[in-house]
């Protein structure tokens, strides 16, 4: 196993548990400084806060981290497939250190946050990024799909809104609700064209029939799979924001 392997690893178990550490000490003693009404909050609502807030951290911290990959990191732009994946390996461990927390987070308080989808994301992400992290490949790749996380922190927000007792005619949240949906939309829906005129323009050539048929497959298929789960959030998200419009629009022609 090469070092970089090994370190990719250690910043999993690290990453995993960081991510556990703020879910059970630093989130509920910011949430309650932050705001007052978190501790009237039933504990079924406190653990979701709290794995909520937990997302956003992790989501602000790869999604930042992705950008300055894709704009700075000329190796990885250069060779999609093949290119140096040091920086790209790094930020996938500490990825795949969150979706194992998140997994476990799920089966634990399976009753009042499982999701099936969550399950079936997490799963399919962890067995993509799996090579990148063992075998180093496919960084531009794996930096693109990460880019998604951008979107995570507007649609926590809207439920820190909701379980705070925000009215969802409020300004606050119709414009948060707006950013998630453009957001949502920008960083999920609009790339899959690009996302997959790349993989296009590699499809064939010498590096792609390198990787071998496992990792084509993991590649291919993950990414299909959550384009599906992507295209039904884009739905629901749309949606909701639809719903809570025309609400608004009632109450205040009322």
């Amino acid at each position: 196993m090469e070092d970089s392997t090994r370190v990719g690893y250690c910043v999993v178990a690290s990453s995993f548990v960081a991510f556990q550490f703020f879910f059970s000490a630093p989130s509920p003693q910011l949430s309650l400084s932050l705001c007052p009404s978190y501790c009237t909050l039933p504990s079924v609502k406190r653990n979701e806060w709290n794995s909520r807030c937990v997302s956003t951290l992790h989501a602000m911290v790869v999604g930042l981290f992705c950008l300055y990959i894709l704009w700075y990191d000329d190796a990885v732009n250069a060779n999609p497939i093949w290119g140096d994946p040091g920086l790209v390996k790094l930020n996938v461990a500490i990825t795949c250190g969150y979706l194992l927390y998140d997994l476990l987070l799920l089966i634990r308080y399976w009753k009042t946050l499982g999701d099936s989808l969550f399950v079936c994301h997490h799963l399919a992400a962890l067995y993509a990024y799996g090579y990148v992290l063992s075998r180093g490949v496919l960084p531009y790749f794996a930096n693109f799909r990460l880019l998604s996380e951008l979107s995570t922190p507007f649609v926590n927000l809207r439920w820190f809104l909701d379980a705070a007792g925000w009215p969802r005619s409020s300004w606050l949240v119709l414009a948060n609700g707006l950013a998630m949906t453009v957001v949502f939309f920008a960083v999920r829906i609009a790339v899959i064209p690009s996302y997959y005129a790349h993989v296009f323009s590699w499809y064939g050539s010498p590096e792609y029939k390198r990787l071998g048929l496992s990792v084509q497959v993991a590649w291919i298929g993950s990414s299909l799979a959550l384009e599906v789960l992507n295209v039904i959030w884009m739905y629901r998200i749309a949606r909701g924001f639809y719903r809570a419009l025309c609400h608004s629009k009632a109450h205040k022609t009322a």
